[in-house]
């Protein structure tokens, strides 16, 4: 039971460790990067439009959570995680996986796009073939 105890002290410790400035100031900076490099990407037009409010949701939410740490501790406590630093990258887990499903469901529609097209361009060609070979026959001295 004491060291059970210690634990959930050493986890409201990590909790309760007042922000650094220089942490802020470097989440807000890496932060606000990340927004002006999605909008120069939609600007020379590299990034999608339909890609887009994505990226600058997730560019506004990181310079939130960089001016509020606080909401990020609060968010750390009801997931039961022990740093903040950690529910960072379990965030950032999810949405790696959400990005990853996204494109593995474009892949598989574009696969079934292609299928469908290599079919209609052999009926296309056979097709032409008939109509080739037809004219050839009808050409013919008989």
């Amino acid at each position: 039971m004491d060291e059970t105890v210690t634990l959930a002290r050493l986890r409201e410790l990590f909790l309760e460790n007042p922000d650094l400035e220089a942490t802020r100031w470097l989440a807000l900076s890496i932060s606000a990067l990340l927004v002006a490099v999605v909008l120069w990407l939609v600007r020379r037009r590299a990034l999608r439009e339909e890609y887009t409010p994505i990226w600058v949701a997730v560019s506004a939410g990181l310079v939130f959570v960089s001016l509020r740490l606080d909401l990020l501790r609060e968010l750390t406590r009801a997931i039961g995680a022990w740093t903040p630093s950690s529910t960072v990258f379990f965030l950032g887990e999810l949405f790696l996986v959400a990005i990853c499903l996204n494109y593995a469901v474009r892949l598989s529609r574009a696969g079934t796009q292609i299928k469908n097209l290599a079919q209609e361009i052999a009926i296309l060609g056979a097709r032409v073939d008939a109509i080739g070979a037809r004219d050839a026959r009808e050409g013919e001295p008989g």
